[in-house]
């Protein structure tokens, strides 16, 4: 019998062992691939190791925020009392300050610093533009739309923009303002008033404000929002003006009289009249739109407390 009979079916058989076994093959491999993008995606900086890296923060919570370099890499940055924090230039290249509070979404920033025991970046030093901050702080306190976010981006950073763009669209979809977020529960609302054209805090407003810093004293993962607004008296320039006056007297109150550290604050914010509670035509209802709203917010998924698993019999 010759063998060329059977070459034909042979032939077949083999080629059907291989079409049935390559999706296995394939999709192992892809599975393993997917995986290690994955773990690839947050990095962890060594204990000890000295870096220096580039990128946009696209997280924060409280004195940690996440930062995303051109490569699609995710650190975890610490900030501490000691972290610098400056613009590039200025008169003798020696840079503008900035407190730690301003470190926003959607910032470009530099970052120095050491590895710690837990992965992080300790931050000695963060550097970022002046032009950088301006956005940053107008998409915080507008949320506008991402296409002019990445307008304002352009030209900025051109290495940075597609890395910019898809932060800023992620922070639009999953982190709104710190107030609104699902992750955060409001454990106390403050309300103090402010008499006409004035940011002086009144003996009634300071007791208030004691009150609500002896509750943050025992509180775990929180932040406070501070949000100034005015009556419609007077021009809207002034009045934004006056706004953020009000809201810095609170966190400097807070701050130098009950010791809370300035990376526990959202970035205060002045909204002039543009977000009145009562009517301004009344002496009654101006009154009470020349106020400081103050929050305190506790991250609720660090606020937990650890569950225990049941022991087996």
């Amino acid at each position: 019998m010759s063998f060329k009979r059977f070459y034909p079916m042979t032939v077949g058989c083999i080629l059907a062992v291989l079409v049935s076994v390559a999706p296995a093959v394939l999709g192992q491999v892809s599975n393993t691939q997917t995986t290690q993008d994955r773990g690839m995606t947050m990095r962890s900086v060594p204990s000890g190791a000295k870096m220096k890296f580039k990128g946009v923060v696209i997280s924060r919570d409280a004195d940690v925020f996440t930062i995303r370099d051109r490569s699609r890499a995710d650190y975890q940055v610490l900030i501490t009392d000691d972290t610098s924090i400056k613009t590039h230039g200025g008169f003798l290249r020696s840079g503008k300050k900035y407190p730690v509070t301003d470190i926003l979404r959607g910032l470009i920033v530099e970052v120095e610093g050491r590895g710690d025991a837990q992965g992080q970046l300790v931050a000695d030093k963060i550097r970022f533009r002046e032009s950088d901050m301006r956005s940053a702080q107008t998409t915080d306190a507008r949320v506008g739309p991402v296409e002019a976010n990445q307008e304002r981006m352009a030209g900025q950073m051109d290495e940075l923009y597609a890395v910019a763009a898809e932060a800023r669209a992620e922070v639009k979809a999953v982190n709104e303002r710190v107030s609104a977020l699902d992750d955060y529960d409001v454990q106390e609302i403050v309300s103090v008033t402010f008499r006409t054209n004035s940011a002086v805090l009144s003996p009634e407003a300071k007791a208030q404000l004691d009150t609500l810093a002896s509750k943050a004293v025992g509180a775990r993962a929180f932040m406070i929002e501070v949000a100034g607004h005015t009556d419609s008296t007077g021009s809207d320039a002034k009045n934004f003006r006056l706004s953020r006056q009000r809201a810095d007297a609170v966190v400097q109150y807070l701050a130098v009289t009950h010791k809370i550290p300035l990376r526990r604050f959202v970035t205060p914010m002045g909204y002039g009249k543009t977000e009145a509670v009562a009517d301004n035509t009344t002496a009654e209802g101006r009154s009470q739109n020349r106020r400081v709203d103050v929050k305190m917010i506790v991250n609720r998924g660090l606020n937990q407390p650890a569950t225990t698993s049941a022991t087996r019999p």
